[in-house]
């Protein structure tokens, strides 16, 4: 029987493999992903996530640095995310941000929820400014 960390450390290897379809099989026909960037419901909205990280970042890599032992269910981990934006990245607002060549290195929390052998939640925590700062983005005043 796979346990709740095998999957999360499958997530992982399937993110940092940039291997979409072994990502997708990891999660629930119904799951839900909740990040900064908003919420997906499924897998196609799932995957449409992933692919606009791994079509702005093709060297997208997480490496985790404290997982939360005696916790399965959710499994709790905070990892360093980083890569270099070498491809278009998707902004809130809809505008594509061309590549910018920049590094960026993020903090990020996610909680993994598992129901049935499958991830039914997934909650992923980074500061999206941070991002947006490190890609050289700034804020604007609103008139």
């Amino acid at each position: 029987m796979t346990s709740f960390w095998d999957l999360k450390h499958q997530l992982s290897d399937a993110i940092n493999s940039h291997d979409l379809q072994r990502v997708l099989d990891l999660y629930s026909p119904d799951a839900v992903y909740v990040s900064p960037a908003g919420v997906a419901e499924g897998h196609e909205q799932i995957g449409w996530i992933y692919e606009q990280f791994f079509k702005g970042f093709p060297d997208l890599h997480l490496t985790a640095w404290f997982e939360v032992e005696d916790s399965d269910n959710p499994a709790v981990t905070e990892w360093t995310i980083t890569g270099t934006q070498t491809g278009p990245f998707l902004l809130p607002d809809g505008r594509e941000l061309e590549p910018t060549g920049r590094h960026i290195v993020l903090r990020a929390t996610c909680s993994t929820f598992v129901q049935n052998g499958k991830i039914s939640t997934h909650r992923e925590y980074y500061d999206q400014l941070e991002l947006f700062v490190q890609l050289g983005l700034c804020l604007t005043k609103i008139d």
